[in-house]
């Protein structure tokens, strides 16, 4: 059977830097120190505090949001309806034209 030729690794070519001798160094073990002492676990994250103005803030953002996707989406639903009418209307025209090309004859 046929068997698949394996591409072989090419050699690297132009100047070639030789690999970096890496010299070994003494560990000197340092004083022993104790294990810090586990305190109370600030929280990670401010709290967040919400007044009126900013509680006012989001609800108008929200809402704004709300009635920008809702306008988009009934525009899009807007645009195939009316494609779709079309379409129809071609084929009631085509229908009606081909219907009184067939009763001429």
């Amino acid at each position: 059977m046929l068997r698949p030729k394996i591409p072989t690794m090419p050699t690297p070519t132009g100047h070639v830097t030789p690999p970096a001798v890496v010299e070994p160094t003494a560990v000197v073990p340092g004083a022993q120190t104790p294990p810090p002492v586990p305190r109370a676990m600030a929280p990670s994250r401010p709290v967040v505090q919400l007044t009126p103005g900013t509680v006012l803030a989001l609800v108008g953002g929200g809402t704004a949001v709300v009635l920008v996707v809702g306008a988009v989406l009934v525009s899009m639903l807007l645009a195939v309806a009316i494609t779709g009418v079309s379409v129809a209307v071609v084929a009631v025209v085509l229908r009606s034209l081909l219907a009184s090309e067939t009763k001429r004859r």
